[in-house]
């Protein structure tokens, strides 16, 4: 069996990119990011991508990296909010959208790895989501159908896999990663740890390594937290 573990983020794609290709970024807002695998993409200068991710990323964090060294063509995502750079690219037509419910998108890319090719969904129905998509009923209620997502590359981010590409997620980092995971040509893993074969309890395991084509150590991972902010009340919401 070929060696699945890389020494580096550079090494791990090489051979893999290409202008104009299909990324999934795992990652829910600052957690779960493949924080040593993006800023490789940036440094390799691929451009004109499509990338299918929850959200962009964080100013200077994260995808944004991307977005702002201008590679990113089109996002496939389900959250604009707290970028204003994303936001600012889109209102000036510099960027392309395709803008999903969350639920939607989760679905999307899980139906990818599973080869489903549509499904069904009632979210999004009377609504702009719908707009020119086939529509179908099913006891009496409207239902809009939805495209899986399948992409060239995923980049993932787990928390320990063995050599033998077995990968086990975090708490909230188990977010997008494990169904990206599955539902592209081709799979990098960046991990906090790598482990001999053998040490995962085989029922711990979330993504298994016959999806998995890469893997590499991480390291000085920032897990950036998100903080809500919020202002006093005035006097008059106080009486």
């Amino acid at each position: 069996m070929a060696n699945k573990i890389y020494p580096s983020a550079e090494s791990a794609l090489d051979g893999v990119l290409f202008d104009g290709m299909t990324i999934m970024s795992g990652g829910f807002g600052l957690s779960g990011n493949p924080e040593t695998l993006i800023p490789a993409l940036k440094a390799s200068g691929i451009k004109n991508l499509t990338v299918i991710s929850n959200n962009c990323g964080a100013e200077g964090f994260g995808l944004w990296m991307l977005l702002n060294a201008g590679q990113i063509k089109k996002m496939i995502s389900s959250y604009i909010g707290e970028n204003k750079l994303f936001e600012k690219l889109y209102l000036s037509g510099a960027l392309e959208l395709e803008l999903n419910p969350q639920g939607t998108l989760a679905e999307r890319i899980r139906a990818g790895g599973a080869g489903i090719p549509a499904f069904f969904t009632k979210t999004g129905v009377g609504t702009v989501v719908a707009e020119g998509k086939p529509m179908q009923q099913f006891n009496g209620e409207a239902y809009i159908m939805e495209n899986w997502l399948q992409a060239d590359l995923a980049i993932v981010k787990g928390w320990k896999a063995d050599s033998e590409g077995n990968v086990i997620y975090r708490k909230t980092a188990r977010n997008f990663n494990p169904d990206m995971a599955t539902a592209a040509k081709f799979t990098v893993v960046e991990v906090e740890e790598i482990v001999p074969a053998g040490t995962f309890d085989p029922d711990s395991i979330h993504t298994p390594g016959i999806y998995v084509n890469r893997v590499i150590q991480g390291s000085h991972y920032e897990k950036r937290v998100e903080f809500r902010t919020t202002r006093p009340r005035s006097s008059e919401g106080n009486a």
